[in-house]
C-alpha cells in the first residue's frame, strides 16, 4: 500500500534536504487537503537552499573533498565549485565535462583540484570510472578483470589519456601553503603498461583510439565518449545513485559496481530511466522528481505476508538509518541547539561542511567516511556498541539537553 501522508513527509524531506520537517510544516502538509500536495511538496523541497546543502555534501562524498589532502583555500575553491553547479542545476554531463577537463590554478578553478588530489594517471582513470561510470576497473590494473569484460589493455588505453595531465606548485609547503596547484597538459609523455613496457593508444574503455601524434587534449577525447547519448554507462551510473539516495539502495548494489555478473534488479526500469535522463538533458532535478513521485517511492514501509521477505525489487519501502550527518543535523534540530564545529561559523551544520577532515566524534562515529576513496564501502551504516554507548552518555546528546537555550529548558 502507499505510505500515509505522515510517513511521507518526514521520508522525503530527510531524502530531499537531509532535515526533518519542522512542526508547522508537518501540520500544515498533514490538514491540505489538495490532492496534488505531494508533487507541490516535491517541487518546493528541491528549490530550497538546504536542497544545495544536501547534494553538494553528496558530490563532496562522490569527489573526495578532504582538508587531509587538500588545504582550506583549496577546499574551498573545490566546495564552491560544486555547489554552484547543485544551485544552478547544471546538467550531469556539463559537471562531468568540468571536472574531466579542469586545468589552471587550483584556487580560480575549483575543479583542478580533481587533479591535485589525483596527480598519478592511474589514480585519475580509476576515481573517473567510479564516480561517472559507476564501475571499477582497478582489477585490471595487473590483469584481465575477472568479473567484467575489461582487459589490462583497456585499463592502460584509459591511463593513456591522463598520461600528459600535469601539475606544478603547491603555493608553498603543502602542510603550510595555500594549496594552489596549477595543472597544465604536457606536450609529450607516456605512461608504460608494465606487462608490454609499451604505452596503449589512448582509448576509452570500449571507444575509438586517438594517435600518439595527436596534439590535442586527451581528455577531450575521454569527454565525448564519456558524455555521448549512446553511452551505456554514463546515465546509468548517475540514475543509479539518485536512485540509492531515495530508495536505500541501488537498483544494482552496490552503487559503484556496474558490470555484466552484477545485474540490476530491474534492467528495463534501469535502461528507461538512463534513456529518459539523456532525453531530458541529463537534468538531475527531472530525475528526482520522477523517482519521488513515484509509486515505488511513496509506498509504506509496512509489509504484507506476501512481500515481507523482499529486499530487492521495492514492494515496500525499506526501513534506513539515517546518514551520520542527516542523524547529527536532526539532533540538533529537535534539541534547538547547533553544533558546534572547530573553525565554522556559528550554526553551521553538518551537512554543511565543505571538509570532511573537520572534527567530530559524533560522526566518525556514526559512519562519516574519509574521502580517501571514491567508494560507498567508505560509509558505514553499520551499529556498533560505541554507537550506543555514546547515545546513551556522550556528550552530543547530554550538552543539548543541558543547553540553557536549549528546547528543553524553553520547556522546563
Amino acid at each position: 500500500p502507499p505510505s500515509d501522508d505522515s510517513e511521507f513527509v518526514r521520508r522525503v524531506y530527510l531524502d530531499t534536504i537531509g532535515l526533518l520537517p519542522t512542526v508547522d510544516e508537518a501540520r500544515s502538509f498533514l490538514a491540505d487537503t489538495d490532492p496534488h500536495k505531494r508533487t507541490a511538496l516535491i517541487d518546493q523541497l528541491i528549490s530550497r537552499p538546504e536542497f544545495v546543502d544536501y547534494w553538494s555534501y553528496q558530490w563532496s562524498d562522490v569527489l573526495l573533498l578532504t582538508g587531509s589532502r587538500l588545504r582550506p583555500d583549496a577546499i574551498k575553491s573545490y566546495y564552491k565549485w560544486i555547489r554552484d553547479r547543485v544551485a544552478s542545476n547544471t546538467p550531469w554531463d556539463e559537471f562531468a565535462r568540468g571536472i574531466i577537463l579542469a586545468r589552471g590554478s587550483t584556487i580560480e578553478n575549483g575543479a583542478a583540484n580533481f587533479y591535485a588530489l589525483h596527480q598519478d594517471p592511474q589514480d585519475m582513470v580509476e576515481t573517473t570510472s567510479m564516480a561517472f561510470l559507476g564501475m571499477s576497473i582497478q582489477c585490471a590494473h595487473c590483469h584481465d578483470h575477472p568479473n567484467e569484460k575489461w582487459t589490462n589493455d583497456d585499463y592502460y588505453g584509459m591511463v593513456s589519456l591522463f598520461a600528459r595531465v600535469r601539475g606544478k606548485g603547491w603555493g608553498g609547503d603543502f602542510r603550510n601553503g595555500d594549496g594552489n596547484r596549477t595543472i597544465f597538459l604536457a606536450d609529450r609523455g607516456e605512461v608504460l603498461q608494465p606487462r608490454t613496457s609499451r604505452p596503449q593508444p589512448a582509448r576509452p574503455l570500449d571507444g575509438q583510439a586517438i594517435s600518439f601524434d595527436d596534439p590535442g587534449d586527451r581528455r577531450e577525447h575521454l569527454a565525448k565518449w564519456l558524455t555521448a547519448p549512446d553511452n551505456p554507462y554514463f546515465a546509468k551510473a548517475i540514475v543509479n545513485r539518485v536512485w540509492a539516495n531515495f530508495m536505500g539502495r541501488g537498483l544494482v548494489e552496490a552503487v559503484d559496481d556496474i558490470r555484466l555478473t552484477n545485474p540490476a534488479s530491474n534492467e528495463k526500469l534501469f535502461a528507461r530511466l538512463a534513456t529518459e535522463l539523456v532525453r531530458n538533458k541529463y537534468d538531475l532535478k527531472w530525475l528526482m522528481r520522477t523517482i519521488l513521485q513515484s509509486e515505488t517511492y511513496q509506498r509504506s514501509h509496512v509489509v504484507l505476508k506476501e512481500n515481507v521477505a523482499d529486499q530487492r525489487f521495492y514492494a515496500h519501502s525499506y526501513p534506513r538509518r539515517l546518514k551520520a550527518e542527516v542523524l547529527l543535523d536532526a539532533i540538533s534540530q529537535v534539541t534547538a541547539v547547533p553544533t558546534v564545529f572547530k573553525d565554522q561559523p556559528a550554526g553551521t551544520r553538518a551537512l554543511q561542511l565543505p571538509d570532511a577532515n573537520v572534527a567530530s566524534y559524533f560522526l566518525d562515529t556514526f559512519g562519516r567516511p574519509e574521502r580517501v576513496l571514491t567508494c560507498t564501502c567508505e560509509r558505514s551504516d553499520e551499529p556498533s556498541m560505541t554507537q550506543v554507548l555514546h547515545l546513551t552518555n556522550g556528550k552530543t546528546i547530554q550538552e543539548k539537553l543541558e543547553a540553557k537555550e536549549g528546547r528543553v529548558s524553553q520547556f522546563l
